[in-house]
């Protein structure tokens, strides 16, 4: 089932100013107010949240915001820009989210996600990670995944919440509620709608259609279908100039399943040579079959290091084939490599110069694109005494650092997420605790080997000036090991709270 992602940024005009830099960037600490103009009058275009607060709305006179506050700043509308900006955000998303993306302007983005979700951990990661991501950047953002573009587009803007997961197959019940200025009407049309009683979605939808399109014509009809997902609504892929990127179109429409990966090592060898040409290999390969009903289905492949092995990548791809819905048949077949990082040619290795190294990409990129790269990783070290800040995940694939683990104190094989809590039965200040019950458990200890002390970070958090764990391995009489620690030194109650936790399980 077809599944779309409205991003909607509401302060995109002021979001997109203050992130700028330059001679005279927006102050952060004073409203700010986009003025352009309709006709000969000056007004605003956008304000963001806290020029909104003091009464500045799109529409107001210019000369009327600026009487608003003395430290309103105000600045020229740059309707070029914003699309500019607008469409690099689009690029930014499509190498990293999904193969069919584009601008939705003037403020959002819309993501045709149909199968792509578990490689970002399931839509509700995904939605968060992209308007987390923007949060971070500077940039208010609002997210729903709807079966439909006008649904997704309708449930960002008006729905409550900056997130919004509508389920499969969810039917006109997500809209309903919503106002009719959701559907996307032209200028003047909602208005007119509300003259006559209307207010919600679910009200135009119980109503007779002809008479509505008698009096407003087709475009309120045609909103309405592509809403509820009966009239198709294409997204057209944004697609930058330097993408490498062939195409194969078909005078009889292909739906067969052999017949698709037939012509996907055709295109794939196509692509291969054009990027050995640019120097290039292929670390993301999308693969976009359009249909005869205007509709496009979409896989993605990705590679955990360039790749231009033909056979190799139409391997990954033919993997993903029983993903894709062919409906009543393809006529177009798009492969682009997405993503592509210089690959020299390498001399291939024989036994008189050297050894070749094992090489387990073709693993790696396998099992990736069955459970998603965030699901395959390593365990990497990170310079810190602090064990759960000690260990960070990296790409399978991932360089050496040069960080090494520590050697002088041994570690647990599970480090717990979060120390729990215990109850013991320890000699203060330096002893190890005689027992202690764990998850309703208790448990005598045999053998006890420590105290580790490990101290704060300080020149990460005041509160870590002087904090203190003292860190004991101990044995029960199971035979099983753990790791203890108390929080503080025993004696001074601001190292500490004094109480036990456990960190982490012996193998």
């Amino acid at each position: 089932m077809k599944r779309v992602v409205s991003l909607y940024l509401p302060n995109w005009s002021t979001d997109r100013l203050r992130r700028m830099t330059g001679d005279a960037p927006p102050r952060a600490d004073a409203p700010l107010v986009v003025v352009g103009r309709d006709g000969s009058r000056r007004i605003v275009t956008a304000a963001d949240p806290a020029a909104a607060a003091l009464g500045a709305h799109v529409g107001m006179p210019a000369a009327k915001a600026q009487a608003l506050a003395a430290g309103l700043q105000i600045r020229d509308a740059d309707p070029l820009g914003d699309a500019e900006a607008l469409e690099r955000l689009a690029l930014w998303i499509l190498q990293r989210v999904a193969p069919i993306v584009t601008a939705d302007p003037q403020d959002g983005i819309v993501i045709d996600t149909t199968g792509t979700d578990h490689l970002h951990g399931g839509e509700a990661a995904m939605l968060d990670g992209l308007v987390s991501r923007l949060a971070m950047s500077g940039v208010a953002a609002r997210a729903a995944v709807a079966d439909t573009w006008g649904a997704a587009h309708a449930l960002a803007r008006f729905a409550p919440g900056s997130m919004m997961i509508a389920a499969p197959g969810h039917g006109p019940s997500v809209i309903s509620a919503l106002p009719i200025e959701a559907l996307r009407l032209p200028p003047g049309m909602p208005a007119a709608l509300r003259v006559l009683g209307f207010e919600r979605i679910g009200e135009l939808i119980a109503q007779p259609r002809a008479p509505l399109t008698l009096r407003f014509g087709p475009e309120l009809g045609r909103r309405l279908d592509q809403a509820l997902g009966r009239a198709a609504e294409p997204i057209e892929p944004l697609r930058p100039a330097e993408l490498s990127e062939v195409r194969r179109s078909f005078a009889e429409p292909i739906s067969a399943a052999e017949t698709i990966a037939r012509y996907i090592g055709k295109l794939v060898e196509a692509l291969c040579t054009d990027l050995e040409q640019n120097g290039q290999g292929a670390r993301r390969l999308d693969l976009i079959c359009q249909r005869v009903d205007s509709r496009a289905q979409a896989i993605r492949i990705g590679m955990a290091k360039p790749v231009r092995d033909a056979k190799r990548l139409t391997r990954l791809l033919c993997d993903k084939i029983e993903t894709i819905d062919p409906g009543f048949g393809i006529d177009t077949l798009t492969l682009c490599a997405s993503v592509a990082e210089p690959l020299e040619p390498r001399q291939m290795a024989t036994s008189l110069i050297e050894v070749a190294e094992p090489d387990i990409s073709d693993l790696i990129d396998t099992l990736a694109n069955r459970v998603g790269d965030r699901a395959l990783y390593r365990a990497a070290p990170v310079a810190s005494d602090v064990p759960e800040r000690s260990v960070s995940r990296v790409p399978a694939l991932a360089p050496q650092t040069g960080a090494s683990w520590p050697d002088a104190w041994p570690r647990p094989a599970r480090l717990l997420l979060t120390p729990e809590l215990v109850e013991t039965i320890a000699l203060l200040p330096d002893h190890p605790p005689v027992s202690f019950t764990w998850r309703g458990v208790r448990r005598r200890v045999r053998r006890a080997d420590g105290p580790e002390r490990v101290f704060g970070e300080w020149w990460k958090r005041d509160a870590e000036l002087a904090a203190i764990r003292d860190y004991f391995r101990v044995e029960d009489e199971a035979g099983e090991r753990y790791w203890l620690y108390r929080a503080g030194n025993g004696e001074d109650e601001t190292t500490g709270s004094q109480r036990w936790f456990i960190h982490g399980v012996f193998g």
